[in-house]
């Protein structure tokens, strides 16, 4: 009787209300839109809008950056006009956005739909999250977003995937029209078959609620600080969107896919990240971190190392008996793929960390702001990868016409020097998180809690 009692129960674990299906299932298409855009972003900005690479950098950092800090304040707002009215505002915003990015190319003008498409992509996490966990219930809720977290990552890799052909077929402006069909495929969804979820306004936060919420982590010293740490490891991460794209098809030609490369992190990370957390479950939150943070220059070393690949082997490289790779396309996998192994040590921890470090009842509006890290280096990291291209990897609409091969790739010389700089932020910021851990572990051992830790079932000084 308890055997098919507990069978009953797994099996009622694996249903999900229709509205479950619908959210995963936009949220499918809206990050296929979503990646296939932001991958080729900086090369649409200047290439075909005609900004140079500091002008990029600031318009793609400012835009990057506002996704991750708007949307605990347009879940406010969702929460009163209600998810189906969000979803419909959202997805209508993007599927317009993105379409007059296909159209127009004047500054001016992409400026302002990058501003409709930030404020649209905002809804999008606050209002499909909060679906899944409206439509989930205890019993299901682990497995729900397993499923939308897998959904998350299929969506990205499909992007990404699809999007070189149009890039190389018909032109790289049409990326975005591609992103507006994925856009208005969610929308469809949203319009009729998504049904009202109730969600009464008290159940929301006020935008006052969720600005005096921001006001508190910045007076929260630990959690500020980890969170500028932390900033260390994304800035590198960013790199993926800001210096990659650019630095490949100015090293390889137009025929490169920078897109593939970037598919590496999502591929290790949902490879891996099972493992790593079943592997490190016993292990403080912030010595979880360490690990990751520890890897991360070691992933920009790599990927500065092609030049001393191909010094070796030559140009082309024989990989796995039948394939022939640029040594720059091996050292590029190889560190992108350290660095998704890396997200995996720090990205769900630090999302526990965050959590525990929230006042009682109060930890949703808190974990809006877990993003704050990725605000931070967006900005940071997109800045200085406008500056660190035109310095080591300029635009070859730049150079002085009629020159030979040999004196353009003298511009190009030290191109792999640019991944030094993120080096050098990597190792700093491991460092910053050692003496953190150890300040905060003396500090822990004094008061004889720890704060904001789960503990281990091994002794806590040892890790």
């Amino acid at each position: 009787m308890e055997n098919s009692t507990t069978t009953t129960k797994e099996k009622q674990s694996w249903k999900f209300p229709r509205e479950f299906w619908t959210a995963n299932l936009m949220e499918l298409f809206e990050r296929a839109a979503y990646y296939g855009f932001f991958i080729v972003l900086t090369l649409y900005l200047t290439d075909i809008v005609g900004f140079d690479d500091k002008e990029t950098a600031f318009v793609a950092g400012i835009f990057f950056a506002g996704l991750y800090l708007l949307p605990p304040f347009v879940g406010a707002i969702a929460d009163k006009i209600g998810f189906k009215n969000g979803l419909i505002l959202a997805f209508s915003l993007l599927t317009v956005g993105y379409f007059f990015l296909g159209v127009f190319h004047s500054k001016a003008l992409v400026i302002l739909f990058l501003l409709v498409v930030m404020i649209g992509g905002s809804f999008i996490k606050p209002l499909i999250t909060g679906t899944v966990s409206k439509t989930t219930t205890a019993a299901n809720r682990a497995r729900g977003y397993s499923l939308f977290y897998w959904v998350v990552n299929v969506g990205a890799f499909s992007g990404k995937t699809f999007v070189p052909y149009i890039r190389q077929g018909i032109g790289l402006e049409y990326v975005n029209f591609f992103s507006s069909a994925m856009a208005f495929l969610a929308l469809l969804f949203a319009l009729f078959f998504f049904k009202r979820i109730k969600t009464p306004s008290e159940e929301g936060k006020t935008l006052g609620d969720v600005a005096r919420a921001l006001w508190r982590i910045f007076r929260a010293p630990r959690l500020i600080i980890l969170t500028f740490i932390v900033t260390g490891f994304w800035i590198i991460q960013h790199q993926l969107y800001a210096t990659m794209p650019k630095y490949v098809i100015r090293l390889q030609g137009v025929e490169a896919r920078p897109e593939w490369l970037a598919n590496v992190n999502p591929a290790a990370v949902v490879l891996f990240v099972v493992l790593v957390t079943q592997l490190m479950k016993k292990y403080r939150a912030v010595s979880s971190m360490l690990v990751g943070m520890l890897m991360m220059p070691f992933s920009a070393l790599a990927m500065s190392a092609s030049p001393w690949l191909e010094g070796i082997y030559g140009p082309s490289i024989l990989v796995l008996g039948f394939i022939t790779l640029h040594p720059l396309t091996i050292m590029m996998i190889i560190g992108i793929g350290i660095q998704g192994l890396a997200e995996c040590f720090i990205s769900p921890r630090f999302l526990e960390y965050f959590s525990l470090q929230a006042p009682k009842g109060e930890e949703g509006l808190y974990l809006g702001f877990s993003h704050l890290h990725s605000f931070f280096s967006a900005l940071a990291g997109f800045i200085m990868s406008g500056f660190l291209l035109d310095a080591y990897c300029p635009n070859p609409k730049t150079l002085p016409a009629g020159l030979t091969a040999a004196q353009k790739a003298t511009y190009y010389a030290d191109a792999h020097h640019i991944w030094y700089y993120f080096v050098a932020i990597g190792l700093t910021a491991a460092i910053a998180l050692l003496i953190f851990r150890y300040v905060t572990n003396k500090i822990d051992r004094k008061s004889g809690e720890p704060k904001g830790e789960t503990k281990g079932t091994e002794d806590p000084e040892e890790k």
